[in-house]
């Protein structure tokens, strides 16, 4: 059997190797049209900003590693141009030569991966304007961005590439603008969870620029210009532009393959083609989003590989489903990490799903222990099914443990509620014996049973400002007076919350904020029994600050004041 693969890196790399495993007699060819075969995609802003400081740990395999080891024929700097499915074969160059050959296959796999968006602006083109996508274009940035030179960039977008770019670039001690079209950065968060991150990153020294479009280049005399509507341009040595990536699906479109949404390749969950002969696998693909049951874009290395290796599977006579993803993400900003899976709340709507919410803001580890810090966590659930719609979290330490158990909990199907019941790993140093897990399942049920009302950012622009609710800050004065909601002027410290009770106006709501959630919660429990209708105020103070000031208290450790 004959298996070309078009493209390495994740899919067309991890297919081959696992198509060898399971068929010892196959002739394997993967035809790449970069000089490297299999990298670490993901690792390379890390290179450009020095942390990651030797090039060959950026290569995985080699051409002469994978036949070694493999047996598998690797042609880089081939270029696949065309799919011939009557005849089975491809049309290959050879791009050092420009030799133009044929080459037979009994099964296709395309692994074409997905190139960076450039739109059609005004000097897209400049020779000061940076794509990255493969290992020759860091080896350029890199050149140029440690070369001493340059003193500052621009990034053009606030997506996953974008933020890593600014980040890495603020480490070589460039001045970094980064500009984003949104309000937000990081399109899977929420603008709320979003703001911590832009306090951060305004922290260690990064300009954003949000709600800004660019409009085109215009080189000048030092550097490149960029050009933005309604404001004033942007200057810099030089720019990398990071807006997205499209699918890389020429090939499977000129050949009448059946395509998906934004021109991806369609296939079904044994990842092949409407051509039962052709797989395709990667971030040319469309798969099946698992919260919504609808085709998505999920551009990462985790599904790509999972996606090389079920159809290697195929092809070699096993039964293998690959049944889509809900796009589980880890974001290094800085000190602080964001991850995500699932749908946020702009997705959920667009969805027409009826969700609920939960915002708390619990520590890393026990408070008692060195250490420990604060992290955000939103997480969507539907309000009849308890089904979890997806979770996003921002922080220092343990954000990726925590996304990983929920994502693991929607792959299992579990309710919301049965998060309180998991049995999690505890020890002072790494958690608490109520795990952050734990406590969103907690606090589920006492929404779900009523225990608690909850109201959010959102709403306190909304909230009776003629007196006929009161809206009551629990934390103690001293922290009161550091800073408080602008219209909670009654302020009554939670421990003396019983003996005052007298000082709320009867019969009328309590609104209820505290600094991280919990205080506030307690509050509500005791004025409900008292005959209040109390409403919590989900994450607290901490909260309220970083969406309504984009800044936070990045040193507070525990409940500050608890």
């Amino acid at each position: 059997m004959k298996v070309v693969i078009v493209g390495g890196v994740a899919g067309g790399a991890s297919a081959a190797a696992r198509l060898r495993r399971l068929d010892e007699q196959a002739q394997i060819t993967i035809y790449e049209r970069s000089g490297y075969i299999s990298y670490a995609n993901c690792g390379l802003p890390y290179y450009i900003g020095g942390t990651i400081q030797k090039q060959a740990e950026l290569t995985l395999q080699t051409p002469a590693s994978f036949k070694k080891r493999f047996n598998i024929e690797v042609k880089v700097g081939h270029e696949v141009q065309a799919i011939d499915r009557a005849k089975k074969q491809v049309t290959v160059c050879d791009l050092a030569s420009g030799q133009v050959f044929q080459a037979d296959y009994d099964k296709l796999i395309l692994a074409p991966g997905a190139q960076p968006v450039r739109p059609p602006l005004p000097g897209v083109d400049s020779p000061r304007l940076y794509t990255l996508r493969t290992v020759e274009d860091t080896l350029r940035i890199r050149e140029i961005a440690a070369s001493g030179q340059v003193k500052s960039a621009v990034v053009i977008g606030g997506g996953f590439i974008g933020v890593e770019m600014a980040e890495n670039l603020r480490e070589l001690g460039l001045a970094v603008s980064l500009i984003q079209r949104e309000n937000h950065l990081l399109a899977p968060l929420d603008q709320d969870l979003a703001s911590f991150l832009h306090a951060h990153m305004r922290e260690k020294g990064v300009k954003l620029l949000l709600e800004q479009s660019v409009t085109g280049f215009a080189e000048t005399e030092t550097g490149l210009s960029v050009q933005l509507a309604g404001s004033e341009p942007v200057s810099a040595d030089m720019a990398i532009l990071a807006i997205g990536v499209q699918p890389e699906s020429t090939l499977a479109k000129a050949a009448g393959l059946e395509l998906g949404p934004k021109d991806s390749i369609a296939v079904n969950e044994q990842m092949q083609t409407s051509d039962p002969d052709i797989y395709a696998v990667g971030d040319a693909v469309a798969i099946r989003n698992t919260v919504t049951g609808q085709p998505a874009l999920i551009a990462l290395a985790g599904p790509a590989n999972k996606q090389g290796r079920v159809a290697a599977d195929n092809i070699a006579g096993l039964e293998s489903r690959y049944t889509g993803s809900p796009g589980s993400s880890v974001l290094k900003i800085f000190e602080m990490t964001a991850a995500f899976c699932g749908l946020n709340e702009q997705a959920a709507q667009a969805a027409g799903l009826a969700y609920e919410k939960l915002i708390i803001s619990p520590a890393s580890h026990a408070a008692y222990y060195p250490g420990g810090r604060q992290m955000t966590i939103k997480l969507l659930f539907d309000k009849q099914t308890e089904k979890i719609l997806g979770a996003q979290i921002v922080g220092f330490d343990g954000v990726d443990k925590r996304l990983d158990v929920i994502a693991t909990a929607m792959q299992a199907g579990l309710g919301v509620r049965t998060l309180k019941e998991l049995d999690l790993a505890y020890a002072p140093p790494y958690s608490s014996a109520k795990d952050p897990v734990n406590m969103l399942g907690f606090v589920a049920e006492n929404v779900i049973t009523g225990k608690v009302k909850h109201f959010f950012y959102e709403d306190i622009a909304n909230l009776p400002k003629d007196g006929s609710v009161t809206l009551l800050d629990v934390r103690t004065q001293a922290e009161y007076s550091r800073g408080h909601a602008a219209d909670f002027k009654l302020n009554l410290p939670l421990d003396s919350l019983r003996e005052r009770l007298a000082e709320l106006p009867a019969g009328k709501p309590v609104y209820v904020m505290c600094q991280t959630g919990i205080r506030s919660y307690i509050a509500c429990r005791i004025l409900q029994q008292n005959g209040f209708d109390c409403f919590n105020f989900a994450g607290g103070y901490r909260f309220y600050a970083s969406v309504h000031d984009d800044q936070f208290d990045a040193d507070c450790r525990t409940d500050c004041g608890l």
